[in-house]
């Protein structure tokens, strides 16, 4: 949530900084809103001031034997003033507050101007992608041996979007999971974390999925809830995660850290639920695009003055993962126009996939400034003044596991079909260097 302070004092800047987003901030709407505001709260203050004033000259006239009726009579009608006053002020704020939460985070300035992805701007490539002497087979059809890789099965079992995964494929997709969990707690200095996959309306309306993007996420209901006494925030409203991002970020929410604690690193596997609306017809064939699938993610909680040093941190540990399993990659930084609702800057690593001969997403790094701690009141304490101030969060994926799968199937396929395990993998599938072979 941005800043209400800085959209009363500075909306302009406010409005320039979503423009980076295409964003047509209604600058008109919100300056007459507040205006209703201020002029409502200086009402209620004041009537408050003067039922005050009325109520210790009542006290008086008692005391010297006055006929108070009167006074009482206009107290009380002061009073309904009053109430009405405050009801109103509090409609005005609710419009303002709703107003607030479809409002995306304003970018950095170092953030480029640009309509979608194909405005983003490339930092950096990093290694080289194979070359093959025949045309390399897509993760799909290299799965289909043995039918490691079951879309028929989970249709059948689930619907569309869905896989199944078998034998050797399931196990380096085991592998892959605790690898990366190994290199980021032992080597990047995160503490591994389990979370819930099912979190309430308040959780996702933290870290900004809620209630903007409601139709991208499964709701779940079940039996009897709207009598239950743990039916979520409003009723009945649990959600699968879209990604463990929301609930091990939530875990600062309403909390007050000290200055020594931070930073908080966290790193978490968790499976992943989108219905991914308004996707239909993209990337629907194989992996890419699932209503479920597996990250590690990276989550940092921080001081505010640290944290975009800490979104290139995070960077190089998800690139830190694709060198060791020698994955050629490119860096990118995202454009305006394709940037994530609570991201103020964001880093896109994508992998070098052979059967699409382009680079893909695999890792998405984002620094949200104060916009999901501002609506988790997660705060530290200033240790000189003890005042306290609003944290800054980073997310990242490190990485998608079933895209690293994709990228491993794909660009260690061998001529016969196999696919090479990579070195840095080997102890995690027990020593087996090759699998699916012929």
């Amino acid at each position: 949530m941005l800043d209400p302070k800085l959209l009363r004092n500075d909306l302009p800047l406010v409005a320039e900084r979503l423009s980076v987003r295409n964003f047509k901030l209604d600058q008109d709407a919100l300056s007459e809103l507040d205006r209703r505001r201020k002029a409502l709260q200086q009402r209620t203050e004041e009537l408050q001031a003067e039922r005050n004033s009325r109520a210790k000259t009542i006290g008086q006239a008692k005391s010297r034997g006055e006929d108070i009726e009167p006074l009482l009579a206009e107290n009380s009608r002061m009073g309904d003033e009053l109430e009405n006053a405050r009801d109103a002020l509090a409609e005005v704020q609710a419009e303002l507050d709703a107003i607030l939460l479809t409002l995306p985070n304003m970018v950095d300035a170092s953030v480029p101007r640009g309509r979608d992805e194909a405005d983003n701007l490339e930092l950096r490539k990093v290694g080289t992608p194979p070359s093959f002497s025949y045309e390399p087979l897509d993760h799909v059809d290299i799965g289909a041996r043995r039918s490691a890789l079951d879309f028929e099965t989970a249709t059948k079992l689930t619907g569309s979007r869905f896989a199944v995964l078998r034998g050797e494929l399931a196990m380096l997709h085991r592998a892959l999971i605790q690898f990366m969990l190994d290199v980021h707690t032992r080597e990047h200095g995160y503490v591994e974390i389990n979370v819930p996959y099912v979190v309430n309306a308040e959780t996702l309306k933290g870290t900004g999925q809620l209630p903007k993007f409601e139709d991208d996420l499964f709701r779940l209901v079940w039996g009897d809830v709207g009598t239950r006494a743990d039916a979520g925030a409003t009723g009945n409203d649990y959600y699968l995660i879209p990604t463990s991002e929301v609930p091990v970020t939530n875990t600062v929410r309403d909390t007050i850290l000290e200055v020594s604690e931070l930073p908080v690193r966290y790193t978490c596997h968790s499976p992943c639920f989108r219905s991914e609306a308004g996707s239909y017809g993209r990337d629907t064939r194989g992996l890419i695009r699932q209503h479920q699938f597996e990250k590690v993610e990276m989550v940092q909680v921080v001081h505010p003055d640290e944290s975009y040093a800490a979104l290139e941190q995070m960077t190089g540990h998800a690139e830190t993962i694709l060198q060791k399993l020698g994955l050629a990659y490119r860096v990118v930084v995202l454009c305006g126009g394709d940037i994530g609702f609570a991201a103020a800057k964001t880093y896109d690593i994508e992998v070098w996939l052979p059967a699409q001969k382009t680079y893909r997403e695999i890792s998405s790094v984002s620094n949200c400034t104060d916009f999901q701690a501002r609506r988790m009141q997660a705060r530290f304490r200033d240790p000189t003044t003890r005042k306290t101030e609003l944290l800054h969060t980073l997310n990242g994926s490190g990485l998608a596991v079933g895209r690293t799968l994709i990228a491993i199937m794909e660009n260690y396929q061998q001529e016969d079909g196999s696919v090479a395990v990579p070195e840095a993998l080997q102890p995690y599938t027990g020593g087996v260097r090759t699998v699916l072979q012929p």
